[in-house]
């Protein structure tokens, strides 16, 4: 099945995920997801990715991170920047989630990479989507 927007199935693949509690779930492989998966880690939002060739197409199993209540710690997911809108930024109007507390994923010319990163290498670019 062809996908116009893999950024969202992603993105809903993982809401999806954490609303029945999985421990972990399956994505499609593409560098731009691979690229996310690791922005996501670093910033604490998920507890670790694998690429998984096993199957017939390679996948991202990313293994979801719960609080010891057992609540998501991704509270919210949102995609910015969609095929028929596209959303721009400079590096000196990058947006907050959040007025801090959440993470921008902007694709750059120098990669795929947070909000405050893009204001320290004063770079602009597409935004991707939020996450907080």
């Amino acid at each position: 099945m062809n996908n116009t927007d893999p950024i969202a199935d992603m993105l809903t693949r993982i809401r999806n995920a954490t609303m029945v509690n999985k421990k972990d779930v399956a994505i499609p492989l593409s560098t731009e997801k691979l690229e996310i998966s690791k922005i996501l880690k670093n910033e604490g939002y998920i507890s670790n990715f694998k690429v998984d060739n096993s199957e017939l197409f390679a996948q991202i199993v990313v293994e979801l991170k719960y609080n010891d209540k057992k609540a998501s710690i991704i509270e919210g997911l949102k995609r910015v920047s969609k095929p028929g809108r596209r959303v721009y930024t400079k590096s000196d109007s990058v947006p907050k989630v959040l007025g801090g507390l959440g993470v921008a994923i902007i694709s750059t010319s120098k990669g795929i990479m947070t909000g405050r990163d893009c204001k320290k290498n004063n770079v602009g670019g597409e935004v991707l989507l939020h996450i907080w």
